[in-house]
């Protein structure tokens, strides 16, 4: 399974971006998926999950209310749409997911449950 996540970019305070991750193959519509970020000289950091179905989500604490994570099954497709950035929401941001888990363990798990991980997307939110 490969994964490539496009449409970071620079962005001022209170805009908006939606990131988009495109799988190489429909077996992942059978399961769930995730965005993680990894800013710099942090580790990285759960961010949000979706079940294969799309009717469970998940998030964490410093993003709820201005992320919402979606898929379009069709298209193998999850995607990120990031409302209000904050400053501190600057990162490299990865797709991922698991063929083990689900959406809430990669929500909770310290490691995430990920057998799959994509390529980072920047998102850089001035001030």
């Amino acid at each position: 399974v490969q994964l490539q996540a496009s449409g970071g970019g620079l962005v001022q305070a209170g805009g908006s971006l939606r990131l988009s991750c495109a799988a190489s193959t429909r077996a992942v519509s059978d399961y769930p998926m995730a965005w993680f970020r990894q800013a710099p000289g942090k580790e990285r950091e759960f961010v949000a999950s979706i079940s294969w179905g799309g009717g469970l989500t998940y998030y964490a604490d410093s993003v709820k209310g201005r992320f919402t994570i979606s898929r379009d099954s069709a298209k193998n497709t999850v995607y990120l749409q990031m409302n209000n950035l904050k400053p501190e929401d600057t990162a490299d941001y990865y797709c991922a997911t698991t063929r083990r888990s689900t959406a809430h363990t990669m929500a909770t798990s310290p490691s995430g449950d990920v057998d799959y991980w994509g390529k980072g997307t920047l998102v850089t939110v001035s001030s």
